[in-house]
């Protein structure tokens, strides 16, 4: 089978071609540090291909939900440096992904300060999660060009530090609502300036992004994460087949590592203008290597990469509650069923107590 197969990413031979998906499970510290138990956790599902950690602030004002780890401070670098080390010597290959949540937090979880975004726009219709339980989203503060700049430099800060670290590359996260794509999406992006009114503009703040961080830390080491037809967390666009292929394009210019496509449902009769499979709609127009995500099983994973677009299937929840994944996925053995209840946050049950195979049978 092709799962099982050897492959390239980013100059890494990858033993598998199965992913570890990014999955935010908020178990670190108040200040953003990761501990023992994250290091267990990752060393656990070394035998994917290729790990993508849970989403990592960026910056202090990166920080949307309590808990999650951060890789702006010597503390923070320190701490990852267990992971990737642990990782590295069981023969793992890793990746930081990195991550601005926008307008995707509230001031409870950032020390009384308002969620920054492209524009002064709220999420309607959802709740956040705090430190005091789930709250309406506040409307954020609109970012001004110097403010963007900033944060671009933060990005590529970011990415220098994973590598100080000892990740093997990065992943902008530039899905699912958060910072990146709320400047990619018209439902949040209302600029008029050199950031928004057009495709092109819209376009350009993941790609100033995407470029620092090559210039920063060299080809093959940088990768995205793109979500074009996701509407969670208020995200909508009038045309994504020619937003999307402009960005893919324009992509092409860079030496990346991948591109994360996360293939995500909708409703049809809604957004008639969404590409029904967005691996195929814009796997297509790249010669970077395609990582396909969302809700794939072995029988559905083996098949996307049989099409011959895809390189790598991404698992989130699958290798979140089965730590030998690809072992079970060879013996077509049974599969532990994830708790949602400790999905996020909490100690270690639901983290690092999911059973091996071999723990099952004895």
């Amino acid at each position: 089978m092709k799962l099982f197969a050897s492959t390239q990413i980013g100059g890494k031979t990858l033993k598998n071609r199965m992913a570890m998906a990014p999955m935010t499970r908020s178990r670190a510290t108040i200040n953003g540090i990761v501990g023992e138990s994250t290091v267990l956790y990752y060393t656990q599902r070394v035998s994917a291909g290729l790990i993508i950690t849970e989403a990592i602030n960026i910056s202090k004002q990166a920080t949307g939900s309590p808990l999650t780890p951060g890789i702006y401070n010597h503390e923070q670098i320190e701490a990852w440096k267990n992971v990737t080390e642990a990782v590295h010597e069981k023969g793992g290959v890793i990746y930081a992904q990195l991550w601005h949540t926008g307008r995707v937090g509230h001031s409870l979880v950032k020390n009384g300060e308002l969620p920054v975004a492209p524009s002064a726009i709220a999420i309607q219709g959802q709740q956040h999660f705090t430190t005091q339980g789930p709250k309406d989203y506040e409307t954020p503060i609109a970012l001004t060009p110097e403010a963007i700049k900033y944060i671009i430099e933060d990005y590529k800060t970011a990415a220098i530090n994973a590598i100080e670290a000892g990740f093997d590359g990065v992943e902008l996260h530039a899905a699912f609502g958060y910072l990146p794509n709320q400047f990619l999406a018209e439902s949040s992006n209302q600029r008029t300036d050199e950031y928004g009114g057009t495709d092109e503009n819209r376009n350009r703040f993941v790609l100033e992004t995407m470029q620092e961080m090559v210039n920063a830390i060299g080809a093959d080491k940088v990768a995205i994460r793109l979500s074009p037809t996701s509407t969670y967390n208020n995200i909508q666009h009038s045309n994504p087949v020619q937003q999307f292929t402009l960005l893919f394009e324009a992509l092409n210019q860079l030496p990346l590592a991948y591109i994360h496509i996360m293939n995500v449902p909708f409703s049809v009769e809604q957004f008639p203008q969404y590409p029904t499979n967005s691996v195929e709609t814009f796997g297509k127009l790249t010669h970077h290597p395609i990582v396909a995500n969302c809700g794939y099983s072995k029988e559905t994973g083996e098949a996307e990469l049989e099409k011959g677009i895809a390189q790598l299937i991404s698992y989130g929840t699958l290798f979140l509650a089965n730590p030998d994944l690809p072992k079970r996925f060879e013996l077509d053995s049974e599969l532990n069923q994830p708790d949602r209840a400790t999905m996020y946050g909490g100690n270690d049950k639901g983290y690092i107590d999911y059973p091996f195979l071999s723990e099952t049978n004895n």
